[in-house]
C-alpha cells in the first residue's frame, strides 16, 4: 500500500488509527465515520506487518460487516479478503465448527431459527401456546445472555414463574443436545465456555487474534464481552496470559448515546468497566459529525443533554446550520400521515431547501422513523393515496417465508442428520405419504431409546411398533436423504449447484406442492420465483461468486453445496434483493439505526409512545427497596428512550420535522396525547418550530399556477 491510510481524516480519527500496541476505545459520535476508522485501522496495522489473518473486525449485523468488507477491500485490495469480518454470531459459529467436539458438538451442528426455539419449549414445557412459549424464549435468553445455565438461574428464580421457566430450559439444553443443535444465544455462550474451561482452546484463538476491533461497542452484552477479554488475551481469573506479550491489542468502537438495546441484554456496563478491566485504555473521541447540519445537531445535542454521560462529548459540523427543525402538530394519526405525505411533496415540488438542491429530492432520500411497528399503518394508507412508492424496513424476512423454510429444513437435515425441528419439516415438506401417526410413533420410539428421529427410522427394533408399510417409507426417506448428503458434498461451483437444486425441487414435487397449496395461481407462481431466486442464491454462493456473509469463509472461494448448508441459519436477509430501491423507508427507530437520509420526519413523538410507557408497576408500600428498584429501572428506561430520540435526531442529513398528535388512538378509542418531553427539550427556536406542509403545498402551487398564467403566450 503506497499512500499512508491516515490520509485525509481529522485528527482524531488519526489518533485512533495509528494507535496500535494497546487497548483503545473509540467513542465515535453519530455520523463522525466509525466505519472509516475501523477500515483504515484495518489498512494500517497491515501497512505495520501484521498478518492479515490475524485481524478481526466484529459487529452486529451481516449487512454492516458485508458493507465493511467491501470498504476494506476498496482500501487495502486482496489482503481485506483474509481478514475476519463478521458478527459476533458467525465468530461462535466459526470456533464451535473448529473446537466444539470438547463440548460434545459435530462440526455440522444445526442452528435453529425462532420458530423451531418455540416448537421445542412448547414440546418442553408442556404447553400449546406459543406466547407462554415466547415469554419462557425471552427469559432464557435473557439468561444465556448474562452467562447462566439453568441450574444456576435455578438458584436465582425469584418466584414461581422464573421457577418453573428453570424446568423448561433444562429441557430445553436436554433437547439441544439430542438434536446436536444450537440457538442463537449459545453462538456466543458455548464459545465463552470453549475459552473459559479449555486452556489449549484459549491459547490457539488468543495467539490467532493479532488485533480484534469491535464496532457498535456499546451495543455488547454481559458475555459478548466477557468473550473479547478472553479473547484479546485476558484468563479468566483477569490476569494477563503469561504465553503472550504487551498488553491487550483491541480497538472498541462505540457511544454511550445511541445504546438502545438494553431490552436485549446490552448494557452500558461493558464501557464503565473497559477502564477497570484495562487501565492502560487509551481513549479517542470522534465529536466531528460528517452526516448532518448545525440545526440538527443542535437538536440533537439539546435531547441527548439530561442524560448521565460516562464520556462527555459534544457533535459539531462543519456543513452549515441549514434548515430550522420543523415541529408538526396534528389532529390524529390519519392527519399526521396526510402532512407526512405533504411534507414530502413539498420538498420534492420546491428544491431550494438551503443544503437540500435538487439532488435530494427522490423518494429514495425520505424516510419516516417512528418507535413502534404498528405505527406504520396509516403512513402506508397515506403514501398509497398519493402514488408513492414506499417500503417497510424490517417487514418479513425473506428467510421468514414459508416456502424458504421448507427448503432449509431440508439442508439442515443434510447438514445435520441428527436435527429434529428439521427432520419434521422436511418429510412433511412436501407431504410423502407418511402420517402424523407414523410420526408420533416414530418420536416416543426416537425417545424412549435416546436417539434421534433420522437415527430412530433405521433402527432394527423399529418393526415391533410400526407397521411395514410405514417402516418402508421412513426408510425410503432415510435413505433418500443420505444420498442427497453425499451428492451436495460432490457438487462443487455455481452451474452444478444449480443443476442439483434443480433436480431435487423436481424429484420432490415441490412447485406441484405450492400449487396444491395455494388458493391462486398468482400466489403459488409468487412463491415459486421466490424458491427459484433462493436456489439461485445457493449457487452463487457455492461458486465464491457472493460473499459469504455469514463471515465463517474471509474470502470469496468455491465451496459444496453441503458447506454452504450448514451456514443458513445465520442469514437473516438475502441484501442483494434490496439495492437501489428509489422508495420511501418506513421504518422503527431501532431498525433505522446506523442509516441516514437526507430528509427524515419522526412521527408520533408523544408521551407514552415516546418515551414509551411501560406498564404501571404495583408498588408496595411495605417493600422500600423495591419501590426504589422500580424508580431507578424507570430513570433507566427513560435514559434509553432519550437515546433512541437521538438516534432518530441524528439519521437525517439535510432536513428534520418531528410530528406529534393531539389524540392518538388506544385500542378502539381515540385518548388524548401530549407532545413528547423530548420536543421541549431539543430547545428549537419557538419562531420556526411549527410548521404546515399543506399549507406550503398550496401556496408553492398557487405561485406555479401564477407563473404560468402570466408567462406569455407562444404563438
Amino acid at each position: 500500500m503506497s499512500a499512508s491510510p491516515s490520509n485525509a481524516m481529522n485528527l482524531a480519527q488519526q489518533e485512533a488509527v495509528n494507535y496500535l500496541h494497546g487497548p483503545c476505545l473509540v467513542l465515535a459520535g453519530a455520523g463522525s465515520g466509525k466505519t472509516r476508522v475501523i477500515t483504515h485501522k484495518i489498512g494500517r496495522l497491515i501497512q505495520m506487518g501484521m498478518a492479515p489473518q490475524r485481524i478481526a473486525a466484529i459487529t452486529f449485523t451481516n449487512k454492516a460487516a458485508a458493507e465493511m468488507r467491501e470498504r476494506a477491500k476498496g482500501l487495502i485490495g486482496k489482503p481485506a479478503g483474509e481478514v475476519l469480518i463478521c458478527t459476533f454470531h458467525a465468530l461462535g459459529v466459526r470456533m464451535l465448527r473448529a473446537n466444539g467436539a470438547v463440548l460434545g458438538l459435530k462440526p455440522q451442528f444445526s442452528i435453529l431459527d425462532t420458530d423451531d426455539v418455540t416448537s421445542i419449549l412448547k414440546d418442553a414445557g408442556g404447553s400449546t401456546d406459543a406466547a407462554t412459549a415466547r415469554a419462557w424464549q425471552w427469559t432464557i435468553s435473557a439468561w444465556k445472555s448474562a452467562g447462566l445455565n439453568a441450574a444456576q438461574a435455578q438458584a436465582l428464580a425469584a418466584n414461581d414463574s422464573e421457577r418453573l421457566a428453570c424446568v423448561v430450559m433444562a429441557r430445553y439444553e436436554e433437547r439441544l443436545t439430542a438434536y446436536q443443535s444450537v440457538d442463537f444465544d449459545d453462538l456466543i455462550s458455548l464459545p465463552l465456555k470453549l475459552l473459559r474451561e479449555h486452556a489449549d482452546v484459549r491459547a490457539q484463538w488468543q495467539q490467532r487474534m493479532g488485533h480484534v476491533l469491535v464496532d457498535e461497542y456499546q451495543d455488547t452484552n454481559a458475555t459478548q464481552y466477557e468473550m473479547l477479554k478472553l479473547l484479546v488475551g485476558c484468563e479468566p481469573d483477569g490476569s494477563r496470559a503469561a504465553h503472550l506479550e504487551g498488553d491487550a491489542r483491541f480497538t472498541a468502537v462505540g457511544d454511550d448515546d445511541q445504546s438502545i438495546y438494553g431490552w436485549r441484554g446490552a448494557t452500558l456496563d461493558n464501557l464503565k468497566k473497559l477502564p477497570i478491566d484495562f487501565p492502560k485504555l487509551k481513549v479517542v473521541k470522534l465529536e466531528q459529525n460528517y452526516r448532518s447540519t448545525s440545526a440538527i445537531l443542535r437538536a440533537a445535542n439539546n435531547v441527548i443533554g439530561p442524560n448521565p454521560k460516562l464520556f462527555p462529548k459534544n457533535l459539531w459540523s462543519d456543513l452549515g446550520e441549514g434548515e430550522p427543525v420543523r415541529v408538526v402538530d396534528a389532529d390524529n394519526e390519519e392527519h399526521e400521515a396526510e402532512r407526512a405525505v405533504a411534507r414530502i411533496q413539498s420538498l420534492r415540488v420546491e428544491g431550494t431547501l438551503a443544503q437540500a438542491g435538487a439532488q435530494y429530492r427522490e423518494f429514495k432520500d425520505f424516510a419516516v422513523l417512528y418507535r413502534a411497528n404498528h405505527q406504520a399503518k396509516p403512513f402506508e394508507k397515506a403514501l398509497r393515496k398519493a402514488n408513492i412508492p414506499y417500503k417497510v424496513s424490517g417487514g418479513q424476512s425473506f428467510f421468514d417465508r414459508a416456502e424458504i423454510r421448507d427448503l432449509c429444513a431440508w439442508f439442515r437435515l443434510w447438514a445435520n442428520n441428527d436435527d429434529d425441528p428439521a427432520f419434521v419439516r422436511a418429510i412433511t415438506s412436501p407431504k410423502r405419504g407418511i402420517g402424523h401417526q407414523t410420526l408420533g410413533s416414530l418420536g416416543v420410539f426416537a425417545s424412549q431409546y435416546k436417539l434421534s428421529l433420522f437415527e430412530a427410522l433405521f433402527s432394527s427394533s423399529l418393526a415391533a411398533v410400526l407397521q411395514a408399510r410405514a417402516v418402508g417409507s421412513l426408510h425410503e426417506f432415510g435413505r433418500y436423504v443420505n444420498d442427497l448428503q453425499f451428492r451436495a458434498k460432490q457438487t462443487q461451483d455455481a452451474e452444478n449447484a444449480r443443476v442439483f437444486l434443480t433436480d431435487w425441487l423436481k424429484e420432490i414435487g415441490y412447485e406441484k406442492h405450492l400449487h396444491d397449496g395455494e388458493e391462486t395461481e398468482k400466489l403459488a407462481a409468487a412463491k415459486w420465483s421466490n424458491v427459484l431466486d433462493f436456489c439461485d442464491w445457493m449457487a452463487q454462493r457455492c461458486g465464491g461468486q457472493i460473499d459469504d456473509t455469514a463471515g465463517v469463509t474471509t474470502a470469496r472461494e468455491v465451496k459444496n453445496l453441503l458447506e454452504v448448508s450448514q451456514t443458513i441459519a445465520l442469514l437473516s436477509t438475502i441484501s442483494e434483493r434490496e439495492n437501489d430501491q428509489n422508495v420511501v423507508t418506513l421504518s422503527t427507530l431501532h431498525a433505522a439505526k446506523g442509516l441516514e437520509w437526507p430528509h427524515v420526519m419522526l412521527v408520533g413523538v408523544t408521551e407514552g409512545m415516546l418515551p414509551f410507557k411501560l406498564r404501571e408497576q404495583a408498588a408496595d408500600a411495605d417493600a422500600p427497596t423495591t419501590t426504589a428498584g422500580a424508580q431507578e429501572a424507570g430513570e433507566a428506561h427513560l435514559q434509553e428512550e432519550r437515546r433512541l430520540m437521538y438516534v432518530g435526531i441524528t439519521r437525517a442529513q439535510r432536513s428534520l420535522a418531528v410530528s406529534w398528535t393531539k389524540r392518538r388512538k388506544k385500542g378502539r378509542e381515540l385518548v388524548a396525547a401530549l407532545p413528547s418531553r423530548f420536543i421541549a427539550e431539543m430547545a428549537l427556536d419557538k419562531t420556526t418550530a411549527k410548521e404546515d406542509p399543506r399549507e406550503k403545498l398550496r401556496a408553492l402551487r398557487a405561485e406555479f399556477a401564477a407563473r404560468a398564467a402570466a408567462a406569455p403566450v407562444k404563438t
